[in-house]
């Protein structure tokens, strides 16, 4: 199976079996992921999946330690502190969400300079000596106004639900939405709110803009704010908007209510949470002598309408549409990467 084909399939495909004929010598190595942010459920879902994978690496013996350690809250200067910690722990390798592309250099280096492997994955760091496991973010943004316009010949009236303030996948996600409207000008962005990636501020947010805006044709979003704006426009009796949806069970189950009642059709994208896992077990071949090129891609996971059904019944209640991987698909992305 082509690594391309399983990560664009249902999320259905999640695999963490241990290919034990396969373990390397890094049974004695730590690794520890720092994690900027927890605070919505694409977070929780990314440390469960790190926990469920890694858990089972150290317990098969292929490394010694996977710790996660998570900032309270999302600054750059807390998460460089936090990293010195983990220099200072003797870690062996450090898988990296970070909460600033620039922000972090001088700590990475830090960790580099002393010999320790920084991956960093979602949230990636510009610093030379970091490997980055990248999704093209931009193109995510882009391509819900794709959709849209082929939904929509005549254009519309779009509101834009952006992330986390200050962050760099926020960033890369609006600069995707703001060139696909440039690329097809019938549409129109009316307003712009932060949610957070989180449904109950998304919410709050949209309630408070939609008395100042025109009709709404189209929601775009980032991921984890499709149901609090479905549940925002519901109370303001307005029309129901085409709302871009972010792979959460809740907004899949919202969607397949509303589909089922009166035919609602949209789409849904995301990274897949289970991207820690890649990381984790692309430092482990890193620690292990593999030559990694220093930049790797993975796409990004999208659920249309005739594969709702099938994505919503493999998507934990109150978790998000998931891939995990296993040491086979890290090799393939690096594999690919090589070629």
């Amino acid at each position: 199976m082509k690594f391309h084909r399983m990560l664009t399939s249902s999320a259905a495909a999640l695999c963490v079996a241990m290919p034990v004929s396969t373990l390397a010598d890094t049974s004695d190595k730590s690794i520890a992921l720092s994690n900027n942010y927890a605070g919505n459920s694409w977070r929780q879902a990314m440390l469960e999946s790190w926990d469920k994978v890694t858990g089972a690496a150290v317990e098969e013996g292929v490394v010694a330690a996977a710790d996660a350690f998570t900032t309270a809250e999302n600054q750059a200067t807390e998460q460089a502190a936090q990293i010195q910690n983990m220099i200072l722990q003797g870690y062996d390798a450090i898988v990296l969400n970070a909460a600033s592309p620039t922000g972090l250099n001088g700590a990475v280096r830090e960790a580099c300079d002393a010999g320790i492997i920084v991956v960093s994955f979602d949230g990636i760091v510009t610093e030379e000596c970091a490997w980055r496991i990248a999704v093209d973010f931009h193109e995510m943004g882009r391509s819900q106004i794709e959709y849209l316009a082929d939904r929509m010949s005549d254009g519309g009236t779009l509101l834009e639900i952006r992330g986390l303030a200050g962050v760099f996948v926020d960033d890369e996600i609006s600069g995707g939405i703001h060139a696909g409207v440039e690329e097809y000008p019938e549409f129109e962005i009316a307003g712009s709110v932060h949610g957070d990636w989180a449904q109950d501020v998304s919410q709050r947010a949209v309630a408070g803009i939609l008395p100042s805006l025109p009709e709404i044709d189209a929601v775009v979003t980032q991921g984890g704010d499709g149901y609090g704006a479905a549940q925002a426009f519901a109370a303001s009796g307005r029309d129901m908007p085409v709302i871009v949806m972010g792979n959460r069970h809740d907004e899949l189950t919202w969607w397949k209510e509303q589909k089922d009642a009166n035919g609602y059709e949209t789409m849904s994208v995301s990274i897949a949470p289970g991207v820690s896992t890649l990381a984790f077990w692309v430092a482990q071949q890193i620690l292990d002598g593999e030559d990694v090129p220093k930049d790797l891609v993975v796409p990004f996971l999208r659920i249309d309408q005739d594969n709702l059904e099938e994505n919503l019944a493999n998507t934990q209640e109150g978790g998000v549409a998931n891939v995990e991987y296993t040491l086979e698909d890290a090799k393939a992305v690096i594999a690919e990467a090589k070629d």
